[in-house]
């Protein structure tokens, strides 16, 4: 099985992709408000020189709540591609006192996804999206 996880933590992002049972990550320290080259990220991991996206059989990518905005600009990302491909997305949700590295990731994300007997209407691109578990604390206007 072949796996694509990405995740950022809003000033560190990481990729891992299993192909059959090796993993290879690449990760990189940046500035909090810069978004990473996706390209050269999918470049660190082989992709061209080893594999194809069309190989990946699941993408994943970490529900972080360290950083919202990163992690709902890979969903989109992720989504994009999965949609495109026809092929499954899978949210793992990453707490912080659980801090995964990508390479767990993947190994999480092909355990559930193999335990719903790879039950594609489950993950769907379409329907899965990035959560944010902390209370939000709306100002109202005029009041």
């Amino acid at each position: 099985m072949n796996i694509l996880a990405i995740k950022s933590c809003g000033d560190k992002t990481a990729i891992s992709v299993m192909l059959d049972k090796e993993i290879n990550t690449f990760s990189m320290s940046h500035n909090r408000k810069d978004r990473p080259n996706w390209q050269m990220f999918l470049e660190n991991v082989g992709h061209n020189k080893i594999f194809k996206l069309d190989d990946i059989d699941l993408f994943v990518f970490a529900n972080n709540q360290n950083s919202f905005t990163a992690t709902r600009i890979i969903a989109s990302y992720l989504k994009g591609i999965a949609t495109a491909l026809n092929k499954p997305l899978i949210s793992i949700e990453d707490k912080p006192e659980d801090n995964f590295e990508t390479d767990q990731i993947v190994i999480i994300a092909k355990e559930r996804y193999l335990a719903e007997e790879n039950d594609l209407d489950k993950f769907d691109p379409r329907n899965v999206n990035p959560a944010y578990n902390a209370k939000i604390k709306f100002k109202k206007l005029n009041e």
